[in-house]
């Protein structure tokens, strides 16, 4: 009997079934520190044990803290000078930037240059809707402006990961076409981000925003959602994304009208995303 290929989607598809939390997309000690801050009942103690058990990780933020990323602030020696000096949510937020900084690596030469332009992309979202919520008056929203920008595409990183798999399993025959892997990130990854997100029990603010972030009907009182999305828009038009869309007015967008955003604060967002500084650790 002759065995016949199967289409790619249906490997990807098959990756996919079930527990997502074998996809090597979250590093479980940056998610069990988002899962922790989020119910409030944290000791400082805490977070410094949970971080220091991982000595990479523990290196990694320090590295992060000590970053042109964070320029003009002063050394930072220990885990626990760092959340002093900016807080547990900001320390728990680097762990997840430093930790996702290594996970968007790939041996195969397309798939990492993709990888590395959704990390960038990922990067200034997140720097832009940090900022957005700040300039607009969320400042309860910052630390979670800034999750949300940095997880909002994390579908895509998943779906790069499972090809990543087939490639190197041999299932699939032959390159991969651009045009088809373009069309299965495009189509999947919000639904495969928000099953991912889901599965690793991260706050439903941010499985909304993964599954939300570019259907046309959208919640405009959800403010999270519309700074991420209109953060998202900024790099899009900018050039700071997979799909980049010059063409794109921010001033004109839903997001800008329901977060009641004027022109001028609209064109410094465009300045953040483009000076959105690349993360080296």
């Amino acid at each position: 009997m002759i065995k016949t290929e199967k289409p790619l989607i249906e490997l990807i598809d098959e990756h996919l079934q079930g527990d997502l939390q074998d996809l090597p997309v979250f590093n479980s000690v940056a998610v069990k520190l988002q899962q922790m801050l989020v119910r409030r009942d944290f000791r400082m103690e805490s977070v410094i044990e949970m971080i220091s058990e991982d000595q990479s990780l523990a290196s990694q933020v320090l590295k992060v803290a000590n970053s042109s990323y964070y320029a003009g602030l002063s050394s930072i020696a220990t885990i626990k000078d760092a959340i002093v000096r900016l807080g547990a949510q900001e320390v728990a937020n680097m762990a997840m930037m430093a930790s996702q900084f290594e996970i968007y690596q790939s041996e195969n030469e397309y798939l990492n240059q993709s990888m590395q332009k959704l990390w960038i992309h990922s990067l200034s979202c997140a720097t832009g809707a940090k900022w957005l919520a700040r300039k607009i008056g969320y400042s309860n929203l910052i630390s979670e402006s800034f999750m949300a920008g940095l997880l909002h595409d994390i579908g895509q990183l998943a779906l790069l990961k499972v090809l990543e798999d087939v490639h190197k399993s041999k299932e699939a025959k032959g390159a991969f076409s651009e045009t088809l892997i373009n069309e299965i990130l495009d189509r999947m990854h919000e639904e495969v981000g928000y099953r991912l997100m889901n599965s690793w029990s991260l706050p439903e603010s941010y499985c909304n925003i993964a599954i939300n972030h570019h259907k046309e009907e959208f919640d405009g009182n959800d403010i999270l959602l519309n700074i991420v999305r209109l953060s998202d828009k900024a790099c899009k038009k900018i050039g700071k994304s997979p799909h980049p869309d010059s063409s794109i007015s921010l001033i004109s967008s839903p997001e800008s009208q329901y977060l009641g955003v004027k022109e001028m604060v609209l064109a410094e967002l465009e300045i953040v995303v483009e000076d959105a500084g690349e993360l080296e650790i």
